[in-house]
């Protein structure tokens, strides 16, 4: 307690051991003695105009011509103002002080008790090991999150802009200066040099490697959270964005990739990771074998059941029923922090889990089923692993019942060798969903039963997002219902509906005869696919004409070629959505 003693005892203010670590004046120090001196007596906080008057006397209001002093200790985070609401120090001006209380903040008290507001910097010596260099290089995203606090609103923890800056300043000249004397591989500066990381870009990098080492709230992965590390000003957030955006070098590069989650709100956030390769690579650089993340891509041809997806459309792009679009974006919500913090708090979900859901899409031949599969994993940044189901009694005759199981087997094979979580999805899966046959059964029957019993069971246990489509559901059984938690209906197109597929699929760059209006086109009853497909057909005959001219008649023949040729049934399906 020496510095706190000989502070208080100073005489001459200026002469005190840590006068200099203040950088503030002499008259701005003797108002934090007095406070010092009363602090110490049990008076935590004082109004400002009884400190100033203590100080300065009645005479002339002397007093209050030092509230711009009281105010630059609140900036320098020496003082703490009492308020129930954060304050932006920057913006109250001095004479709002006047009445108001204030406080040695903590760095303050405890600069009097170490004679240091901080821990020291890292001596200037060679790096023993990589994790000596990440430990300062962490210490540095430790001033950066400091500064940007600052910015927001000077409280009671900061230090001040000048001094977190300054000392910011020296520690990356002590990093550089350590590197150049370390002979020793350090790989993650050698990692920086390969891919000519810019300084922003490492700061980014690190900024997402200390949330892997601390595993905390994960707070510093949100978009706007990492580009207000590194901007000092409003031009700054909008030019560095560039830096998270598709595009950007962080993400072409491979080295870092992002989740988009819907928040509370509506819209869509984005939140950051490193990629697994590159984690890997830093957290165990002592490992010879680089850990390397297989590519479903590379394994797909080794199996002769699934296709792999890889979807080019959103759920953005799909024009779907109010109910429908609903119903998916409660699903998209299962990503939510907020949501996923109070599951796990209730017992619901587990906390490593991801998404769960077992999905049946039903509906009509046409109306955007599989598209949506498709648009959903696309927006949970998922690849797809399809599979026909009308193929699994032809794959092997008589070992129907083990090719059910072959197909779950293989789907979790490929996960657990690339590490991902891709999106199951069975296609046209009347016949697994279909009621069982009970009493006097055929051989035929009893396969049939069999193969439906294990589908039953994979049904039962499956984690993750399984997708299952099918056009005819008035005989589902109902113990298949059960292990679906949602049920999502595919209705046909209403007139705005279709309005907006035609606007949506129609070439943007033909030749349209004048006057042409889609909303004609919409008036026609038609799923989503019927559409898509008139306009390739009217897109054939256009194209082999010498003066190629797209008109409502074209489109109207195709269309009564297409209802003509349809044989799709027109009565509904019901089945309730959950």
């Amino acid at each position: 307690m020496e510095t706190l003693i000989n502070f208080l005892e100073a005489k001459e203010i200026e002469k005190a051991t840590i006068f200099a670590q203040l950088k503030c004046s002499k008259t701005e120090a003797q108002l934090l003695q007095s406070l010092a001196k009363r602090y110490v007596t049990g008076e935590d906080d004082v109004v400002v105009f009884d400190l100033l008057k203590e100080i300065y006397g009645e005479k002339k209001y002397e007093g209050i011509k030092h509230l711009e002093e009281v105010r630059l200790l609140l900036e320098l985070g020496w003082l703490h103002q009492q308020s129930f609401a954060p304050i932006k120090i920057s913006e109250v001006t001095p004479l709002e002080l006047l009445n108001s209380a204030v406080g040695l903040s903590p760095s303050f008290l405890k600069l009097l008790q170490d004679g240091a507001a901080e821990s020291e910097l890292p001596d200037i010596k060679p790096y023993s090991d990589h994790l000596e260099y990440l430990q300062d290089q962490f210490l540095r995203i430790e001033l950066y999150q400091k500064m940007s606090a600052i910015r927001h609103n000077v409280h009671e923890h900061s230090l001040g802009i000048d001094q977190a800056h300054t000392k910011l300043k020296i520690l990356e000249k002590r990093i550089e200066e350590r590197v150049e004397q370390t002979t020793g591989k350090l790989v993650l500066d050698k990692f920086f040099k390969q891919k000519k990381m810019s300084a922003k870009e490492q700061v980014i990098f690190l900024a997402l490697l200390r949330e892997e080492y601390s595993a905390t709230d994960a707070s510093l992965r949100e978009m706007n959270a990492l580009i207000e590390l590194i901007s000092f000003d409003e031009y700054e957030r909008i030019k560095n964005r560039s830096l998270l955006e598709d595009g950007s070098s962080l993400i072409n590069d491979g080295i870092i990739d992002y989740e988009e989650m819907l928040n509370p709100f509506g819209g869509i956030s984005r939140s950051f990771y490193i990629v697994d390769e590159v984690l890997q690579n830093i957290i165990h650089p002592q490992k010879n074998k680089k850990v390397r993340r297989i590519k479903l891509n590379s394994l797909i041809e080794e199996q002769d059941i699934f296709e792999l997806v890889d979807p080019e459309t959103s759920l953005s792009d799909v024009v779907l029923a109010k109910e429908t679009e609903d119903t998916l974006q409660n699903l998209m919500r299962q990503l939510d922090k907020e949501v996923v913090h109070r599951l796990v708090e209730w017992g619901i979900k587990d906390k490593k889990s991801g998404i769960d859901a077992r999905i049946i899409f039903y509906g009509a031949a046409g109306t955007g089923k599989t598209m949506t599969a498709y648009s959903l994993a696309k927006s949970l940044k998922r690849q797809v692993l399809a599979f026909d189901c009308s193929k699994i009694l032809s794959m092997y005759v008589g070992e129907s019942e083990k090719n059910v199981r072959k197909i779950f087997d293989t789907f979790y094979d490929l996960c657990e060798k690339t590490k991902s979580e891709p999106i199951l999805l069975l296609n046209e899966a009347d016949q697994f969903l279909g009621a069982r046959s009970s009493g006097g059964v055929s051989g035929a029957d009893q396969m049939h039963n069999q193969m439906q019993n294990i589908f039953l069971e994979q049904i039962e246990k499956f984690k993750g997002v399984l997708i299952a489509t099918t056009n005819l559901l008035e005989n589902i059984d109902k113990a298949f219902s059960r292990r679906f938690n949602y049920k999502i209906e595919f209705k046909k197109p209403n007139k705005e509906q279709r309005l907006s597929l035609w606007k949506k699929m129609l070439p943007k760059n033909a030749p349209y005869e004048a006057g042409f209006d889609a909303s004609v086109l919409a008036e026609y009853s038609l799923t989503g696919g019927q559409i898509n497909l008139v306009i390739k057909n009217t897109a054939y005959r256009v194209a082999i004409r010498e003066e190629p001219l797209f008109s409502l008649e074209d489109f109207k023949e195709e269309i009564k070629r297409e209802r003509d040729a349809s044989f799709d049934s027109e009565k509904s399906m019901g089945f309730l959505n959950k």
